[in-house]
Parts: C-alpha cells; structure tokens; sequence
C-alpha cells in the first residue's frame, strides 16, 4: 500500500489469481502455435495454388462465412451451457483439426479445398470457443482486475503475432508444413490441462443452471441486442469500433503494398514493419495494463481514438522507413486500448449470464467485418492506390468516432462502469 492508502498499480496484478494465471501462461504456448499455423496454412495454400492470391482470399472468405453464420449463435451457447467445459469442447475440436490438417499433409493428400474446408470448420468452432474464453474471464478475476486480465489476455495474443510467425519461417524448412500442424495440435494440451483442473467460482448473479435464465436461443440473442441498444454507452462505442475494425486495412493488405510502391523496402524491412505494428499492440497492452483500473473509459476512449486517427494520417503520407516504423507502433498501440477499453465496457455494462452473447459480437466484428473491410479495401487500393484508401480511413474513422464517442455526454463523461442501462 502506498501512503495514500492506494494499492499501487501493478502490470502483471490479475496474475495474482490462480485460475487465471494458468489459464494465461496456457494460452501463450497455445497462441504461439496457432500462428505458426496461420503462417504455414498461407505458405501451404500459395505452394499448392501456385502463388494464387485468389486461394488465400477463398480461404478468408470460408473463415469470414463461418463467423457470420455462428457467431452469435455461439455467444449464446456459451451462456447456456457451462463455459469451462464448453471450452473443453472446443479446444479439444481445433485440436483434433489441427492434427488432421497435420495428417493430410504429411500423406502428400492436402488440397486446397480440404484447407478450406478445414478452415470453415475451425472458424466454426471459434465462433463458440471465443465467446465463451472471453465470458469466462470475469469468473476468474474480480471486477477491479478485468481491465488488466483483458488486457493481458491481448498481450499474448498479440505477442504470439510477433513470434509466431517468426518462428513458423524457421520450422518450416525444418519440419516442414505439417510440422507445424502437428505442433500446433501439440500446443492446445496446456490448455485442455488447466481447464480440466479448473474449478470456477460461480457468479452469484447468475442461476446454477444458466439455461433456466436461456429458455430459447433466438429469444437469447434478441434479449442481448435489446440489452446493448437500451444502455447509454455500448451502442456507440461499438459502432465506433466497429467502423474502426471496418475501414481501417489490416497489416497484411497495406504493408506489402507500402513496402514495394511506396517506401521501396527490402523484404527484411518490410519483416520490421509488420513487427513494429505486432510490437506497439504488445506495448498498449502492456501500459494499459499498468495503469490498473482506468476511472475516465470514455475520456480514454476519445484520446485514443484520436492518436490512431492522427497515426494513421501521418503514416499513409510518410516516405521515411523510421517515421512509418514509429506511426505503425503508435496506431497498433491506440487500436489495442480501443478494443481492450471497449471489451471491459461489454463485460462490465450487461448481466453476467448474457456476457457470452454480448462478446459475440466482438468475435463477429473481428472475425467477420474485418475481413470484409479489408476485401473492400483491397479493391480501392487498385482504384486509387495505397496512401489515399489508407488517408481515407483514417479520416473517416476519425469523423465517426468524434461523431460517436466524443460527441455523446454519456460516452465523454463516462467513469465507472455504470448500472445497466444507465443514461
């Protein structure tokens, strides 16, 4: 305690929790080989389509189509049923075809429709496995900690983007592609372990039955979109990130693009590039993290919609490599505080027992309208070219979320998470 009476800040602070804290360090390994995966799935379906971009936007397209179809539907489920074991379900699946996709391709029988069949049946499954990870967060940490634990969760995430697929480049030649598949399925032990010797606090708002609370699952999901469009500050915000996630290409669109017609880069400075973007979402997690429970989320919100604005802007108008690193940082730092702020408003701003479905709509907004955007944005980069669909972006995100966010009393004066419904 310091001698204002206050616990002092600490980065790591939800680690002090045991359920967590396993469930955490299990998911490092875990994410590590998801994107040494997604890494070898590219390499694979490029190898067998013979360089065919239009393969790997087929194989987006079958992940996108399999959120859109079961993303609420799975934020449902996972308040209907008991989350831990939901999870055991589900990571045991991604498991299983992982080690499928491993099989396949080490008989030489892998075609590029079995890949992407295996990826609209893997997407599928996250679609329920997502909803139910990120409800269960709040059950294993107390209200003051979530904003850490989310936060935290990120860093992994994100962190295993920067790694990953570092180390996906050097497996490959050395286990080759199902080498990869086979470690991937390897890497989903951990968590099937600590989920398995998990015991969860019950919420003592919610039922001990969950679904005496769900009795339909299309009257479920009804139930949460009125609940999130009757609160004073979740519609906003989420139309605000949603139009972020929408219109702002992802790194894997505008950095090759940048790399080759604009900055005139070597292919290992385009390997920074995208490593400052995976390395600036770690360090916004990191200090988001560090700061505790933030009181002033709406005032948050705004300041860091408006350094991502203000990156962007400037990194679609640069010509110098360690300008566009440094924006390319600042841009992946402000997007993770947006999304980390604005999932602590939706766990935090509903009931207990509709957390699943409303993280749904994270799931389907990251999974699914994301990927759309950047089809759309892939279009107008051959329209127009990189630096205005990039400017354009940037400045409409801006205009909406000052629109939205900055211009709604509720969203700026927002402090404490509020009563439901509270306007």
């Amino acid at each position: 305690m310091s001698a204002t009476g206050r616990k002092r800040p600490s980065t790591f602070r939800a680690l002090r929790h045991r359920n967590y804290r396993l469930l955490w360090i299990s998911l490092i390994v875990s994410s590590v080989g998801t994107w040494m995966q997604i890494v070898a799935q590219s390499l694979l379906v490029l190898k067998l389509s013979h360089n065919s971009a239009l393969a790997l936007g087929i194989v987006s397209l079958a992940q996108a189509s399999a959120f859109l179809l079961f993303a609420l539907i799975g934020g449902g489920v996972a308040d209907r049923l008991d989350r831990r074991r939901l999870l055991l379900c589900t990571q045991s699946i991604s498991m299983g075809l992982a080690f499928l996709l491993g099989v396949l391709t080490h008989l030489g029988v892998i075609q590029v429709w079995m890949i992407v069949l295996i990826a609209f049946c893997n997407s599928t499954v996250l679609s329920f496995d997502q909803p139910a990870r990120s409800a269960l967060i709040p059950q294993l940490v107390p209200r003051e900690d979530l904003m850490n634990a989310i936060s935290l969760q990120s860093a992994v995430f994100n962190g295993a983007a920067v790694i990953g697929p570092s180390l996906a480049g050097l497996t490959i030649g050395l286990i080759h592609y199902a080498g990869n598949f086979f470690l991937n399925a390897v890497s989903y032990l951990g968590v099937l372990v600590v989920l398995f010797l998990m015991r969860v606090p019950s919420e003592g708002e919610e039922t001990a039955d969950p679904r005496a609370r769900v009795p339909n699952l299309r009257r479920s999901i009804q139930e949460s979109l009125i609940v999130i469009g009757r609160d004073a500050v979740l519609p906003w915000v989420l139309a605000a990130y949603g139009a972020l996630l929408f219109f702002n290409p992802s790194a894997a669109i505008i950095l090759p693009y940048f790399s080759v017609q604009v900055l005139h880069l070597t292919p290992f400075e385009l390997g920074l590039l995208f490593s400052a973007s995976g390395i600036g979402t770690v360090a916004g997690a990191l200090g988001l993290a560090s700061l505790g429970e933030v009181k002033r989320k709406g005032q948050a919100l705004i300041l860091a919609f408006s350094l991502w604005t203000v990156a962007l802007l400037v990194f679609a108008f640069s010509r110098l490599f360690w300008l566009s690193l440094l924006m390319l940082s600042l841009v992946g730092a402000m997007q993770n505080v947006i999304a980390a702020t604005t999932i602590t408003l939706m766990q935090t701003r509903v009931p207990a027992q509709m957390r699943g479905r409303v993280m749904s709509l994270n799931t389907l907004m990251i999974m699914a309208i994301r990927p759309l955007g950047d089809f759309a944005a892939s279009g107008l980069i051959a329209l127009i070219g990189g630096p205005p669909t990039v400017a354009l972006a940037g400045a409409i995100v801006g205009l909406i979320s000052l629109s939205l966010v900055g211009g709604r009393s509720a969203v700026r004066h927002l402090a404490e998470p509020g009563a439901l419904g509270e306007r």
